[in-house]
Order: C-alpha cells, then sequence, then structure tokens
C-alpha cells in the first residue's frame, strides 16, 4: 500500500492546499494530512479547529485521514508508517526550502518527498496571506473551503 504524508501547519486550510491534496490522491492509496505544531509561529487557529476545518473539507474522501502531531515529520511517517511526503510548490523559493528538507529527510530516513507544482488558480494563496486578509476585515472566503470561515 502507498501512503503518503501532506503535512503542514494549515493555519488556516486553503485552496491551494485543497488542489494539491487531491490532486495527489491517484498517486496514493491513503494519505493523512498532518496538522503539525510549529514552535517558530503562533498559529490564528487551534489544532483542533485547523483538524476539523480539513476533516470537513474532506469528509466524502474515504482515501484521506486527518490527524494532528508533534515533532519531526519523519518520525510521523515512521509513526504510522507512511513511505512518502507530499509538499506543494508554489514558486522558487518554496522549491529551494522544499529541497533542503526533503533531502534531508531522505538521508536520515528513506522517505521520499514527491513535489507538486500548485495549479495557476490557486498558486498565489498562502495560508499567510489569508491570516493578514482575516486579520484585517478582508474578504478571505475566495481562498479557503467554505469551512473555514472566523
Amino acid at each position: 500500500m502507498r501512503k503518503a504524508i501532506f503535512p503542514g501547519t494549515f493555519d488556516p486550510f486553503t485552496l491551494g492546499h485543497l488542489d494539491i491534496l487531491m490532486r495527489s490522491l491517484s498517486l496514493f492509496d491513503e494519505i493523512v494530512v498532518g496538522v503539525g505544531t510549529n514552535g517558530q509561529k503562533k498559529p490564528m487557529f487551534s489544532s483542533e479547529e485547523r483538524v476539523s476545518f480539513i476533516k470537513q473539507s474532506l469528509k466524502n474522501e474515504p482515501k484521506v485521514k486527518v490527524q494532528s502531531f508533534d515533532g519531526l515529520t519523519i518520525d510521523f511517517c515512521k509513526e504510522i508508517n507512511a513511505s512518502f511526503i507530499v509538499r506543494g510548490i508554489r514558486n522558487n523559493g518554496d522549491f529551494e526550502f522544499e529541497k533542503a528538507i526533503a533531502r534531508t529527510n531522505r538521508k536520515l530516513s528513506k522517505i521520499e518527498t514527491i513535489f507538486l507544482l500548485t495549479s495557476a488558480k490557486t498558486s498565489y494563496i498562502s495560508s499567510s496571506i489569508v491570516r493578514e486578509l482575516i486579520s484585517n476585515k478582508g474578504n478571505y472566503k475566495l481562498l479557503v473551503p467554505n469551512c473555514v470561515r472566523v
């Protein structure tokens, strides 16, 4: 069975995340969306809220599970027996950053990272932009699934 993890903080889950996840479904038998904690970030939404947003967005997709985790992504992969990590790439900066992490993960664990380029229609969306819109009472609703509401 080909099992992958799609890790991130997902603060909040966006249409860009959803696009990458839906496109990766054909590659794997099961995908676990790993809602991680990042000690360098102060999230706008609690871990429970983020997990709930994602579960609601994917309630009709049996190949997707959602679970929060702490610590290293590769340790979470080992814990749930996932052999692959899925990451979305929006631009060159994302690629350079993700490439270094992927090489480190491969060296430490033999877990492969699969990169998917974002769709043109969602490539400009980022969680930080959505958080900025929410904080300033801007219209963020076109950038997130319907269940993500403040």
